[in-house]
């Protein structure tokens, strides 16, 4: 009988994702670079916003290989727009990483690769039965205390991503409303980031857009927010002169 419970509430929600769930380009490839490429797009970014960027990316480095070739200047300029930069050097190592030595059977040994990156690529590009657990897939798997197989991953994505939402989920359009165990529950907001007006983020995306321009004196810039980039990877600083590494 559980059995069956479990088999309908999948079935539901895969019948659910074949009409609704979201066209997305990186869907369409099993390629485990493209897929890198949106995975840590896609970590702090929504998907409105990767969508234009990542196909921007693959004309410009379709391959891995091409990718690593290039210089860390040109990636750190590519993904101006996207935020926190060091996803872009972290992107650059790992594709330079897999150029050299082939895709790791760790893939968490990649740089910038955590453990619900290397599931994903396990799953959507190696074809691994594993089942990603992102924030939305979290949500529905807890609210539904449902047991889900690693061929519903897409579809839990979606799920969480438009109708079971934190904070208002849209139950009235849910497939798996029926057996909900918390059907109509809110949840409190979670702490929310500090805003970026003002922010030490804020001084260092000033300082590294303007190193993006030209190489500029040390001394015309916020000297605190320049050294975290440094740290970082994502300046040089020589003879009080900052720039992009070469």
């Amino acid at each position: 009988m559980v059995l069956r419970t479990v088999a309908r509430v999948e079935q539901a929600l895969r019948e659910w994702f074949e009409e609704s769930g979201r066209d997305l380009p990186w869907r369409h490839t099993r390629d485990p670079y493209a897929i890198l490429v949106s995975e840590v797009m896609l970590q702090q970014t929504q998907v409105e916003r990767v969508v234009p960027r990542y196909l921007a990316w693959l004309r410009r480095w379709p391959t891995v290989e091409s990718l690593a070739a290039t210089p860390p200047a040109d990636v750190i300029r590519e993904w101006q727009g996207l935020g926190y930069n060091r996803r872009a050097l972290n992107l650059h190592r790992a594709a330079r990483h897999v150029a050299r030595e082939g895709w790791p059977s760790d893939l968490s040994e990649l740089p910038g690769v955590g453990p619900y990156t290397a599931a994903a690529l396990r799953r959507f590009a190696f074809g691994e039965d594993v089942l990603p657990i992102d924030v939305n897939v979290e949500r529905v798997v807890r609210r539904t205390q449902g047991s889900f197989s690693s061929e519903a991953a897409q579809a839990l994505m979606d799920l969480g991503a438009t109708i079971c939402l934190a904070r208002i989920p849209r139950c009235d359009a849910c497939p798996l409303a029926e057996s909900c165990p918390s059907r109509g529950v809110r949840e409190a907001p979670t702490r929310a980031q500090g805003p970026f007006e003002g922010s030490f983020r804020q001084r260092r995306s000033n300082a590294l857009r303007a190193v993006v321009d030209s190489q500029r004196e040390l001394s015309e810039l916020d000297g605190d927010a320049v050294r975290a980039l440094e740290r970082d990877g994502l300046v040089v600083v020589s003879d009080g002169l900052v720039s992009l590494p070469s």
